[in-house]
């Protein structure tokens, strides 16, 4: 089994490092070393999971493609201008409710440089928006309805009686109190703007002078207003069905499952950006979140089906080794999945492979919910594209990496955010 193990963390390693969609194809490497070298029979792929996440992907890549995402980041930008003084509050929340909305915490790339010279205009360290900004934006995707994780977890639970509802009641504040608790720490972080040497050297140099950032023009106002609603529609749609079982359409005595659900009204949505904003579809194609998205299908197909091969047989072995220490603690299963998302850099990918090993040990479903928030680790070593564009955006300097590598500017907000989330929704289960 060891072996076995090896193989298969190398083959996320090198995916990783591959980046795009190398994740997922080595996943089919270390299925093909796990069927054809150890004789392991390879489960079945995550269909699913992955239809859902392109449906979703398909109708959030439509709504950028009408102009829709960039009137959203005209409205955030007049939220954060109108209130600088207190950009280190809002700018977490603005990204937050960008991903909830979306489904993506790749939508934040649109805010970074609008939070960055906000903060620099306001003589406010642009560190310490920044760093919660970015991990504002991780969070959002454990508690949006229609984010991948979300939509692998709610698939893999669904068995066990939970519905969308189970999940949002506890993780939307879990992760909205746990990022107010980074952002309260990040108001005091680094010394003030006006005292920082970088600044100042910067500053005396003329590297500061003369700068805006020009966001994209909206060219049809009424399009991306519709887009924008025909999205949200939807996806208030799915919480109701989602929360209200009776709601949906049964079939020999059997409700409608959510996957199925989701996938229609989600290409629904899409369909109709299309059709009523009169939208190209190849643009939809073209865009970031298209993209990302794509990838995030790419992985979960690899990575999860080679990590259900691996657990489903080794499962007795797993369970006679580990099922003791984790039915004592089962939190310590929230810090496998805080490691593993350090590797796989995708949230969606790290339920989709972690959890079946925790329903295998028997916990809970309810605390598989609260630990939920573990899978936005990534923020932990400085690499990931959001984090890089947040160094990338601060003219200042003031956010960086540390000379230790981990010493860096989204260090101590992620942990203090992931940390609180994770003990308010263990509270919550214990309320709910």
């Amino acid at each position: 089994m060891l072996i076995q193990f090896l193989f298969v963390l190398i083959a996320i390693i090198v995916g990783a490092r591959l980046g795009g969609i190398g994740l997922g194809v080595m996943g089919g490497i270390g299925l093909a070393i796990l069927t054809f070298v150890f004789g392991l029979e390879p489960t079945m792929p995550p269909i699913d999971v992955m239809l859902m996440i392109a449906a979703v992907i398909s109708a959030a890549a439509c709504m950028q493609a009408a102009g829709g995402l960039d009137y959203m980041v005209k409205i955030a930008e007049r939220i954060l201008r109108r209130n600088p003084a207190h950009i280190t509050i809002l700018a977490p929340l603005v990204t937050y409710t960008f991903t909830f909305l979306a489904g993506t915490g790749h939508v934040a790339y649109s805010l970074l440089p609008v939070i960055a010279e906000v903060a620099t205009e306001t003589k406010i360290r642009p560190e310490r928006p920044l760093g919660i900004a970015v991990i504002a934006s991780q969070q959002g995707i454990t508690a949006s309805p229609i984010s991948a994780a979300t939509v692998a977890l709610l698939g893999m639970l669904a068995g066990f009686g939970i519905d969308l509802f189970d999940i949002l009641k506890i993780c939307i504040p879990s992760t909205i109190i746990g990022i107010l608790a980074g952002a309260l720490y990040s108001m005091r972080v680094g010394k003030n703007l006006v005292d920082d040497p970088e600044y100042i050297s910067r500053l005396k140099a003329g590297l500061l002078d003369d700068y805006h950032t020009e966001l994209t023009d909206v060219k049809n106002l009424t399009k991306a207003r519709l887009s924008v609603a025909i999205f949200l529609v939807t996806t208030l749609l799915i919480v109701l069905f989602g929360s209200i079982p009776s709601l949906r359409p049964s079939f020999d005595g059997s409700t409608l499952g959510m996957p199925i659900l989701i996938e229609i009204l989600m290409l629904s949505a899409a369909a109709l950006i299309l059709l009523l904003t009169r939208t190209n579809g190849i643009d939809a194609a073209k865009g970031s979140i298209f993209s990302a998205g794509m990838q995030a299908v790419i992985a979960i197909f690899g990575i999860a089906w080679m990590g259900d091969t691996f657990i489903n047989g080794n499962i007795v072995e797993l369970k006679a080794s580990i099922e003791s220490v984790v039915s004592q603690m089962p939190w310590l299963f929230g810090v496998a999945l805080f490691v593993m998302s350090i590797l796989l850099y995708s949230q969606a990918a790290t339920i989709r492979a972690i959890a079946p090993l925790g329903i295998a040990l028997g916990i809970s479903p309810m605390m598989m919910i609260a630990l939920f928030p573990a899978v936005n680790g990534y923020f932990f070593i400085p690499n990931y594209p959001t984090v890089i564009a947040a160094i990338n955006f601060d003219r200042t300097g003031s956010t960086r990496i540390g000379k230790w590598i981990l010493n860096h500017s989204f260090m101590m907000p992620g942990l203090i955010t992931t940390v609180v989330s994770l003990a308010v929704g263990l509270l919550l289960i214990q309320i709910f």
